[in-house]
C-alpha cells in the first residue's frame, strides 16, 4: 500500500514536479509562494507540464494498443453481438478511443454506414469523448482514485443506457439518407510492424496535442484564476452541494463550450478546491465533453431534428441525474 501511494504521488500527481515548480517560483521569480500571483503562476506551470506529460504518455500507449483494432476489425467484432451486449461493447470501444466529441463523429458515421445497429453506434458516440483510459488516469492524478473510477463507471453506464434507449426507439428514419448510402468497402489490412505501430502512436500523440493544446492552456488559465483569485464563499455559495439548481446550471453552462476533458480538468480542480459540489463539477465536465456545441452542429448534418433532440435530451438528463447522485453521496468518494 505504501509503494502504491508513493507511485501514485510521484507518477500521477507528480509531487517531484510540484516541488520543482515551487523552487522555480520562489528562487527564480523571487515570489512569495503564498501570494495570489505566485499561487496562480505555480498552478499554471505545474498543471500545464503535468497534463502534457500524462497526455502524451497515455495517448501513445492507447494508440499503440488501438493499432491492433482497425475499423474493419472493430466493425466485425461489434457485428457479432446484439441487444444490450452490443451496446456494452460499443461503449467499451469508446473507452479505448482517445477522441473528442467532434473527432468521434466520423467513426460514428462509418459504423452506422456499415450497418451496425443505431443504438450501438450511439453508445460509442456517447462513450468516446466522455470516458476513456486517459481520463481515468488524469482524473486520478488530480482527484482521488475513487472519484476517477466512479466517473468512468457512471459515464460508461450513461453510454450504454443512452444507446439502448435510442436503439429501442427505432429512429433509423431520422438519420440522413446519405449516411446509409455511403457504404464502406471492407479492405484487408496488412499486418503492421512494430515500427508502424510506434509511428502510428507518435502520429496520434502529435495530432491530439496539436488539437487540444490551446484548450488546455485556456482551461489551466481559468483554473488558476479561480483557484487563487475567486473567494471560496462565492463558489460554495453558488455551486455547493446544498444548491439544487447547481447541477442543471453547470450542465447548461458546459453544453455550449468545446474542450476535451484535458482542458476541463484544471477548471474542475479549481472549482472543487473552492467548495463546488462534486456532482456539479462532474456534470460540467461531462456536458463540455459530450454535448459541446460544435459536435451538435456537426451531428445536425447527419441526424434529423427529432433524433438530434432525443440524443441531446437523453444525455442531458443522464448527466443531471449523475450530478445529483454524486452531490448526494459525495462523502463516499472523498
Amino acid at each position: 500500500m505504501i509503494i502504491f501511494e508513493w507511485l501514485n504521488n510521484q507518477l500521477l500527481k507528480m509531487e517531484w514536479l510540484y516541488d520543482l515548480v515551487t523552487l522555480l517560483v520562489t528562487n527564480i521569480f523571487n515570489l512569495d509562494i503564498n501570494s495570489r500571483l505566485a499561487g496562480s503562476i505555480h498552478f499554471f506551470i505545474y498543471d500545464v507540464i503535468k497534463i502534457f506529460i500524462l497526455l502524451s504518455v497515455l495517448i501513445f500507449t492507447i494508440s499503440y494498443i488501438q493499432s491492433y483494432f482497425p475499423p474493419e476489425r472493430t466493425k466485425a467484432i461489434l457485428g457479432r453481438f446484439d441487444g444490450i451486449s452490443a451496446n456494452i461493447l460499443g461503449a467499451l470501444l469508446g473507452t479505448v478511443t482517445p477522441f473528442c466529441s467532434c473527432s468521434s463523429i466520423p467513426l460514428f458515421i462509418g459504423f452506422t454506414s456499415s450497418g451496425l445497429p443505431l443504438g450501438v453506434t450511439f453508445s460509442f458516440l456517447i462513450s468516446s469523448p466522455l470516458v476513456d483510459l486517459a481520463s481515468l488516469i488524469l482524473l486520478a492524478s488530480i482527484f482521488y482514485w475513487r472519484i476517477a473510477i466512479a466517473y468512468v463507471v457512471v459515464g460508461f453506464v450513461l453510454a450504454v443506457v443512452g444507446g439502448t434507449v435510442i436503439g429501442k426507439a427505432h429512429l433509423e428514419d431520422y438519420v440522413e439518407p446519405f449516411v446509409f448510402a455511403n457504404k464502406i468497402i471492407d479492405a484487408e489490412q496488412g499486418e503492421l510492424t512494430r515500427r508502424d505501430r510506434v509511428n502510428y502512436a507518435i502520429y496520434q500523440v502529435r495530432e491530439i496535442v496539436e488539437r487540444v493544446w490551446l484548450y488546455i492552456l485556456i482551461g489551466v488559465g481559468i483554473g488558476a484564476g479561480i483557484h487563487n483569485w475567486l473567494p471560496e464563499n462565492i463558489i460554495s455559495g453558488l455551486l455547493g452541494n446544498d444548491k439544487l439548481y447547481a447541477v442543471p446550471l453547470a450542465t447548461v453552462v458546459g453544453t455550449p463550450m468545446y474542450a476535451d476533458i484535458f482542458g476541463t480538468l484544471p477548471i474542475a480542480e479549481a472549482l472543487m478546491g473552492k467548495g463546488a459540489g462534486l456532482g456539479t463539477v462532474l456534470s460540467f465536465m461531462m456536458a463540455v465533453t459530450a454535448l459541446s456545441l460544435p459536435s451538435i452542429i456537426m451531428l445536425k448534418r447527419v441526424l434529423k431534428n427529432k433524433l438530434l433532440g432525443i440524443f441531446v435530451g437523453v444525455v442531458f438528463v443522464g448527466i443531471v441525474i449523475i450530478g445529483y447522485f454524486f452531490n448526494g453521496l459525495w462523502y463516499l468518494f472523498i
